[in-house]
């Protein structure tokens, strides 16, 4: 498993890598969302307020009146929905995912298609397999050769998430974030979605580069890593 997330350029010690290099100076709770959500789908409550209470019951958990959060991709997005409803944040870190300009609508599409896909079942050929892809580490991914290994519940959940984002105005949002907040992607992190996935281009580091000035100008700091 180590071995496919590198392959796909992640690293499988990056959690651990910021629980050490942050523990000298504060307390780092750390805990898997993204598996607890996948081992206990909630196919039609995975919403922003309910995501929102479950982050505040982590930080009541371990007593943290006062806390910084960071998340990545979509957990990065729920730190902002967090900010909007509490006013607990000390501070806010969002990777792999803009604060303005977020793909909202995109997503839907891609978290529609993967739902459909879930619904029809994994082909012939695949039945049985783990999911896995023919990319060796040259050039981009191919999102084509990835089979769907989730279940409709699992997918759902994520249908329902971006269902109840539509049409959310995160410029309108940027005035009910006070805290001090720090943004981050990869300078190549776009998403180029075969039409499996419903066809869509999905915009990570375009959205900062691209508005990295009006970002910066409501209050965030911006680091674009190459």
């Amino acid at each position: 498993r180590a071995d496919a997330m590198r392959a796909w350029g992640a690293d499988p010690a990056l959690g651990r890598s910021l629980v050490e290099g942050l523990r000298d100076a504060f307390t780092v709770v750390a805990f898997d969302y993204e598996n607890h959500v996948l081992a206990n789908p909630k196919p039609r409550t995975l919403t922003p307020d309910n995501i929102a209470r479950d982050l505040l019951a982590v930080a009541d958990a371990a007593g943290a009146d006062r806390f910084a959060y960071y998340g990545y991709s979509w957990l990065a997005l729920s730190g902002l929905q967090l900010a909007l409803r509490t006013d607990r944040l000390s501070a806010l870190v969002m990777g792999g995912f803009p604060p303005l300009g977020g793909p909202y609508a995109e997503m839907l599409r891609v978290t529609v298609a993967t739902h459909e896909m879930a619904l029809a079942g994994p082909s012939r050929e695949t039945a049985g397999k783990a999911s896995e892809s023919s990319w060796t580490g040259e050039g981009e991914p191919d999102w084509s050769s990835v089979e769907m290994t989730m279940s409709p519940d699992q997918t759902r959940q994520f249908v329902t998430l971006y269902e109840e984002l539509r049409g959310f105005d995160d410029l309108a949002a940027q005035a009910r974030i006070t805290c001090p907040r720090l943004c981050f992607a990869g300078s190549a992190d776009d998403i180029e979605y075969g039409e499996r996935w419903g066809g869509v281009r999905v915009g990570i580091a375009s959205a900062i580069a691209g508005r990295r000035a009006e970002i910066e100008a409501l209050g965030w700091d911006v680091t674009v890593l190459d």
